[in-house]
């Protein structure tokens, strides 16, 4: 009976806590006497040990405790102390990455532009150089075609000058304009000038033997009376007639190239338009038999004599009213299979 009265009069003697377990431990007189030492829990466990970014295991410190201040140092990055107190190092500086020249450049490192990045080796001032001026080229290109469709009487004005400078051995706009749209659409950029110069041979050249050498004499007429200079890059036009099929007479022109500096020789003729066979022998009834010149030809055109039949008919271009192609379409086409031989032939880097 008197048990019973003593439990119930000291319950929390008898009857264990639930927080037993967590509540701080006491500390006993010998602690208290020095404040200054740490005493670590028991219940704690080990600390492993850190790894810092060096390599270098370094292991966790115990709590440290100043007055009533208790320290805990954590290791995240090189530190060293100060007494007590850890002090962290500043971080390392960030490493800038430098151009690698000892690693061959890959396809990707020739990508310009769609790459977001220059050549391998290369700066960014000459990547934008390069990207400005092929902007510039485009531009320049664009306004171009804008104003030559506008007005197409101006792109002679606008595609002369560069390095390719031409003489035409004739000041007949149908042959040097012929000559000049022809090298500006290959080489982009072309003079063409006209020198009016005569060859040695009859006016209506027969045969293609005499229309190469019309053509050949106008260059050297045009050297050896100093108009030009001996090295100057010469184009020559010369038409003909010639019988290519028995009673079957067809008119060419014959248009050749010279460059001395390069040494460069070049031969194409244009197509060959078909004339009626009473023009030809109109034009031989009208040469007289001890003509000088006969040798080489006639010494009336087929043109005069088209042009006495059919009245108001151009003499030099009688082939538009005849095929549907003018004499400069044909000159045209012929100096362009020209320009691009020339081109071909051209040194690398060549300069006129």
């Amino acid at each position: 009976m008197m048990e019973e009265l003593s439990a119930e009069a000291h319950p929390a003697s008898t009857v264990p806590s639930e927080n037993a377990g967590n509540a701080p431990q006491e500390t006993s007189e010998a602690d208290m006497s020095n404040p200054g030492v740490a005493t670590p829990s028991k219940t704690t466990p080990d600390v492993p040990p850190h790894q810092s970014p060096a390599g270098l295991h370094t292991p966790l410190k115990p709590p440290t405790s100043t007055g009533d201040v208790t320290v805990t140092s954590q290791v995240t990055s090189p530190q060293f102390t100060i007494g007590d107190a850890p002090v962290q190092k500043s971080p390392q500086p960030m490493q800038i990455p430098q151009d690698r020249t000892d690693v061959a450049p890959t396809e990707y490192d020739h990508m310009e532009y769609a790459s977001g990045r220059p050549p391998s080796g290369g700066s960014f001032l000459d990547w934008g150089g390069g990207f400005m001026r092929k902007m510039v080229q485009k531009t320049k290109s664009s306004v171009d075609t804008m104003i030559t469709t506008l007005d197409p009487g101006m792109a002679p004005i606008i595609r002369t000058g560069g390095d390719i400078n031409i003489v035409v051995t004739s000041d007949k706009e149908v042959k040097v304009a012929a000559v000049r749209d022809a090298f500006q659409e290959v080489f982009g950029l072309a003079t063409v000038t006209g020198q009016a110069v005569q060859s040695n041979v009859a006016p209506q050249p027969e045969g293609y033997a005499a229309g190469l050498k019309g053509a050949e004499e106008r260059i050297e007429n045009l050297r050896r009376g100093g108009q030009i200079d001996e090295k100057q890059v010469v184009v020559s036009i010369e038409s003909f007639i010639v019988e290519l099929l028995p009673d079957k007479w067809f008119d060419i022109g014959c248009v050749i190239l010279s460059d001395p500096n390069n040494n460069i020789s070049l031969e194409v003729f244009t197509q060959a338009t078909p004339i009626s066979s009473d023009f030809v022998l109109q034009a031989q009834a009208l040469t007289p038999p001890d003509y000088s010149l006969r040798w080489s030809g006639l010494a009336v055109t087929v043109g005069e004599v088209i042009e006495k039949a059919f009245p108001g008919m151009n003499r030099t271009d009688w082939h538009l009213s005849f095929t549907g192609v003018s004499r400069r379409d044909m000159i045209y086409n012929a100096s362009l299979a020209l320009a691009g031989l020339y081109k071909q032939r051209l040194p690398s880097g060549e300069t006129l």
